[in-house]
């Protein structure tokens, strides 16, 4: 129970500079470019139980509401002080670590013997082994591709370092010093937290931090609460699509959210099965796992900005992820793209938040967090090289009140892009171009974030470029209320000269010296109607560069020559054009697909796969869409009804056994 509301506040502050202090010792003392450039890192707090109290704000990842830390915590019959657990392993730490690149870092606190709370921390290496630079590839099928995996062990025991565990990290890693810098740099954090707990016991005493960590939590789920109990009650279905999985058909997540009161459920059943492929999500169904709820708390945030960015926050959610489906897998699912995927879910929750609350959500962004890595033999001094060149976002949806932003997506935007320089001075390559995507932006009153363009030339023989979570290739980010889609993504190779060529999405792809490749990143979508957005926005965007004067007129019904607005010609353009007032603009892509492939038909399929194993549940969907798409070609009788899929299904699987 919350009793001393003066001291809540105090404790909160301090707290909340703790945790910001450890993530910039991170920041300034690690090694890889992926961490002291783009800040893919994260410093905790924990309870004894494992709840986050303490998460930055401001430095490193801030997605740790709802970390399900009690498996790893557990894992260890004998906690002493001095010990330093390490672990990256997502299926023995309960869906703690989600994939194998994130190397995490676990200290306990003792005070007189007692553990008063647990120091956590990790870094996002840039390589652990596998069977790519950088440990991530779309196509990895097995968790044994994807690198090297440690269950909970000690690193330290009683403040003594184990040299044979590191050692195996080290050996197993395309950049062993520079793992080593980064482990260095989360043991000075979680160090730095320790001293900062002291002090606050020596100040305030045990007994009372320990009450204010509860209570931390609980003011949290209090003011959560409040906010949730605002949204009127009711169901609200939404989903949204992983584009070219196995069979190159798209994954789709499912969710239908309900609203009771002041709780939230989540419930994802009529989400596609786990895949033969590294998108899927090892959330072991945990309650408000942390993959599954970051739009949820984004939007408490929003909506109450001094709510404490603690666990308590998501106390009210629930979910459901279907055991052997793409957000809950069996082990051994490859899982390292899992990003990919915890992005769509995002999408997919504000969606369905939207239709309860159509003016406090945004439009899509961009759906991605492509991050482009590269290995090679530098032709200067021999070395070998690997590390990331940029992580590769797009624009923000637009806001109901407000533009989006340009080339970043609130899913994203703990990542810091990398200046040039830095990439040029680390790796053998040019950055050719790199600068906002022009006409990339979905129109609307309230127009979306731009898009990114980068070009890069390579100077090194045989490099190796990997460019892993490339979505929105094809479906592009929706508007709303009225506001059109954003310009979906491309990968180009030497582009503007006669060898050019579309790549898609990269999984590895080998280039030479003199070869370049362009990223076009995808643009957030319109909020409202674009003929009601002020003519002087749109001629200021066409002055700046970000849009043509040929989609000025085609998308705004604006006018603009030789840099200037035609009022005249702009009030006829806009006085002959129906306007829409759509919930949702998905584009022509999504809506073509399912033109055939309805919610009902999909939910069918998804249902039928159910009472097969496992292990055929991914192919029977991929021969099964097959055979429908066939099907409803040829049959001039309308597409395959929802009650016949079950027996298709199983003349399909009849047809395999007799093979």
């Amino acid at each position: 129970m919350i009793t001393d509301k003066v001291f809540l506040e105090i404790f909160n502050n301090r707290i909340q500079a703790a945790v910001e202090e450890m993530a910039n010792v991170v920041l300034r003392t690690g090694f890889t470019a992926f961490v002291k450039e783009t800040g893919d890192f994260g410093t905790y707090l924990l309870s004894p139980k494992g709840e986050t109290f303490g998460s930055p704000l401001d430095t490193g990842y801030n997605l740790s509401l709802g970390i399900p830390a009690a498996a790893a915590i557990q894992a260890i019959d004998n906690w002493q002080e001095g010990d330093i657990v390490i672990c990256n392993d997502p299926y023995t730490t309960g869906g703690m670590v989600t994939h194998l690149p994130d190397i995490h870092l676990i200290k306990p606190y003792f005070h007189e013997g007692q553990i008063i709370a647990f120091g956590m921390c990790f870094v996002h290496s840039s390589d652990v082994g596998g069977k790519v630079p950088g440990s991530v590839s779309p196509t990895a099928y097995d968790i044994h591709m994807e690198g090297i995996r440690i269950a909970p062990v000690k690193l330290y025991e009683a403040g003594q370092p184990n040299e044979q565990v590191l050692r195996l990290l080290l050996d197993n890693s395309r950049i062993p010093e520079q793992n080593l810098g980064d482990l260095k740099a989360l043991m000075a954090a979680l160090n730095r937290g320790e001293a900062r707990l002291k002090e606050l016991i020596a100040r305030y005493g045990a007994p009372q931090v320990e009450q204010g960590i509860e209570s931390l939590l609980e003011y949290a789920e209090l003011k959560g609460r409040a906010i949730v109990a605002d949204i009127p009650d009711g169901s609200y279905d939404f989903w949204d699509y992983l584009e070219k999985g196995p069979g190159g058909y798209p994954i789709r997540l499912r969710c239908r959210m309900t609203i009771a009161g002041s709780d939230i459920h989540l419930d994802f059943n009529g989400t596609d099965p786990q895949v033969r492929a590294s998108f899927n999500i090892p959330t072991h169904n945990k309650q408000g796992h942390y993959m599954l709820v970051p739009a949820l708390i984004r939007y408490f945030r929003t909506i109450d900005p001094t709510i404490p960015w603690n666990s308590g926050m998501i106390r009210m959610v629930s979910n459901d992820a279907p055991s052997a489906s793409v957000l809950n897998p069996e082990p051994m699912a490859a899982v390292g793209a899992r990003a990919a995927t915890f992005i769509r879910v995002m999408d997919v929750i504000t969606g369905a938040l939207s239709q309860a609350q159509s003016s406090k959500l945004p439009a899509a962004g961009a759906g991605q967090a492509c991050i482009v890595m590269m290995a090679m033999t530098d032709s200067s001094d021999g070395k070998k090289k690997v590390g990331v060149i940029q992580p590769i976002c797009g624009g923000s949806g637009a806001r109901p009140m407000k533009d989006g932003i340009d080339g970043m997506d609130f899913a994203v935007g703990h990542l810091r892009n990398i200046p040039a320089e830095t990439v040029e001075a680390e790796m053998p390559i040019l950055i050719e171009r790199y600068g906002l995507r022009a006409d990339s932006a979905g129109a609307g009153k309230y127009r979306g974030g731009s898009g990114i363009d980068l070009r890069v030339r390579i100077l090194s023989p045989d490099t190796v470029m990997t460019a892993r979570n490339m979505e929105r290739m094809q479906f592009q980010p929706w508007g709303r209320l009225g506001g059109g889609v954003g310009e979906h993504g491309e990968a180009i190779l030497n582009a503007g000269l006669t060898d050019e060529c579309a790549l898609g999405r990269i999984d590895e792809l080998l280039l030479q010296p003199g070869e370049t490749v362009t990223f076009l990143s995808q643009g957030g979508g319109g909020y409202g109607d674009p003929f009601e957005r002020d003519p002087i926005l749109v001629m200021k965007d066409v002055q700046s560069g970000l849009l043509s004067a040929a989609k000025a007129r085609e998308s705004y019904g604006v006018e603009v020559k030789a840099n200037r607005l035609d009022e005249a010609s702009t009030a006829k353009l806009r006085a002959s054009r129906t306007r829409s007032e759509e919930p949702f603009s998905f584009g022509n892509a999504r809506e073509q697909f399912e033109t055939l492939w309805t919610d009902e038909l999909q939910l069918a399929v998804n249902a039928a796969l159910r009472s097969y194993p496992i292990s055929l549940r991914d192919f029977l969907k991929r021969k099964t869409m097959a055979e429908i798409e066939r099907l409803s070609q040829s049959n001039n009788d309308g597409p395959v009804a929802t009650h016949e899929v079950a027996n298709l299904m199983e003349k399909l699987r009849m047809g395999i056994e007799l093979c």
